[in-house]
């Protein structure tokens, strides 16, 4: 009797849309609805990120901002706020975690997914690409787009093609197929110099790429010529590879003013914390060393001057008025652990030995990470502690409803 043939691989790439500028968006209604660049030096810098609402004028990440800012001259040009982007980024892999653990981020804001052996539990891998999208709307107020397909390939093209704001899937044995009609240079390796080389050869689309003798192209490009062909025809094995090396888990938040006093510092933290510990346990991981960061109003040369005036102009990122410092602290545990209230005191402890400065940023990571001993499948092995149970508790309750859902008792929620 033949062996049942193997489910194909469903993956999907899911990219958040206009990352930086839809961060600022979100956290500036003003900015809603207007042309939006995010860059650096007017003259010398490039866009970051560009709103939907810049792009009909030709605005695009990567161009020249003196170039960007006579396309758009009304353009609104804000500074990117990388701390803010990667904290929002960190959230978005939390929600991507809670359908597989096959995910592979290629930035902050995009990553691919094996969804693969996730099926039986959550579903169509369409209704995956849906799920998390809603929760990526609906918790972190971001829109995002999906590509599902069969190989890493078709499913970056497919997320491309459902932007803003959408999904696209593509049959696992229709990706050649929805490649053909597209122009040759959608292809990943082939920019505006290859593409003018093969339309010189009749090759238009990637459909007469595919139609090509793969001879005839290893002979006009090489080696590569081979791998053009595989391309078009939607042949694409790499394997989803999920990062597992990670030295440090961490959480860190951007305060819109600067906050003052351990008091207000606290709840913070303890979020902080928490999430910490939340990503540590499903990594299979505990942390030896804590580590508090704070970005202070100040002078202190203690920590890492950003917006010092003694930088290059390029580099100030602040106003010449705001001075900040990046002061860490770290302290080393007695255990291993993957409690987020241990994790909170040890930070808690390292702040309140700070003097109450101004402070625009706290951040929590967990150091020196060693994997989660296995549980002992024996008669006689240790109960669960309270700890324990509260924090498969929090994680249940976490990965459904996400992570502001629930909180311990013992520090309020921050103000907004």
């Amino acid at each position: 009797m033949a062996a049942p043939s193997e489910a194909p691989r469903a993956l999907i790439h899911l990219d958040m849309d206009a990352f930086y500028a839809s961060v600022e968006q979100r956290d500036d209604p003003a900015l809603r609805g207007r042309p939006l660049i995010v860059g650096g030096h007017a003259q010398r810098g490039v866009v970051l990120a560009a709103s939907y609402e810049v792009r009909p004028f030709g605005v695009r990440s990567a161009m020249p901002m003196a170039r960007a800012l006579r396309l758009a001259p009304g353009a609104v040009v804000v500074r990117p706020r990388f701390d803010v982007y990667a904290d929002v980024s960190s959230r978005v892999f939390d929600i991507l975690q809670t359908v597989t653990p096959l995910y592979e981020p290629l930035s902050l804001d995009e990553a691919f997914l094996d969804v693969t052996a996730s099926r039986s539990l959550f579903g169509a891998p369409a209704e995956i690409a849906r799920h998390l999208r809603g929760r990526i709307a609906g918790e972190l107020g971001l829109p995002s787009s999906a590509g599902i397909a069969a190989c890493k390939l078709v499913a970056k093209i497919a997320s491309d093609l459902a932007k803003p704001n959408g999904q696209l899937e593509v049959p696992a044995d229709g990706g050649a197929a929805f490649l053909a009609p597209l122009p040759v240079a959608r292809l990943p390796g082939i920019g505006p110099k290859s593409a003018r080389a093969l339309q010189a050869l009749g090759i238009a689309t990637v459909g007469d790429l595919a139609a090509q003798d793969p001879a005839f192209l290893e002979r006009r490009f090489g080696p590569g010529g081979r791998e053009l062909w595989d391309r078009a025809h939607a042949v694409d094995p790499r394997p989803v590879v999920a990062d597992r090396d990670a030295k440090s888990v961490g959480a860190e938040e951007t305060f819109d003013e600067d906050l003052t006093g351990v008091e207000a510092l606290r709840p913070r933290v303890h979020g902080q914390a928490l999430r910490v510990a939340h990503r540590l346990r499903r990594a299979g991981v505990r942390a030896r060393t804590v580590q508090l960061k704070l970005k202070r109003s100040d002078f202190d040369q203690t920590g890492t001057l950003e917006g010092s005036l003694n930088l290059p102009r390029r580099l100030r990122w602040a106003k010449p008025s705001s001075v900040y410092a990046i002061v860490t602290r770290r302290t080393t545990l007695e255990h291993p652990t993957d409690d987020g209230q241990t994790i909170y005191r040890a930070a808690a402890g390292l702040l309140e030995r700070e003097p109450p400065r101004p402070t625009r940023l706290t951040g929590v990571s967990a150091q020196n990470l060693v994997a989660t001993a296995a549980p002992q499948q024996d008669l006689f092995a240790p109960p669960a502690t309270a700890a324990d149970k509260l924090n498969r508790a929090l994680d249940a309750i976490t990965s459904r409803f996400g992570s502001d859902a629930i909180t311990t008792g013992d520090v309020g929620r921050p103000k907004r």
